[in-house]
């Protein structure tokens, strides 16, 4: 499980198998009990959450958001 960055005990993250054939661009963000899944590509979106409350995840889409081109160069340097 790569771990792209941590912010604010939100750990940024995806699995080192992401499916056959590999889901689109995405990335798994937990903290405590917590998990969500947002897309990157094509565009950036909640794809589940488990236990977020709806400002968490606007707070979670802006990190994405934010972190945009630091997600994609770790999901390109890991997955080729």
């Amino acid at each position: 499980m790569p771990v792209i960055f941590r912010h604010r005990g939100f750990k940024l993250f995806f699995y080192s198998n992401e499916g056959s054939p590999r889901e689109p661009m995405h990335v798994h963000i937990e903290k405590g009990e917590c998990e969500a899944k947002v897309w990157v590509e094509p565009s950036i979106a909640v794809a589940y959450n488990d236990g977020y409350n709806a400002k968490q995840l606007r707070e979670l889409l802006d990190l994405v958001s934010d972190n945009e081109a630091r997600i994609k160069r770790a999901w390109h340097d890991y997955f080729g």
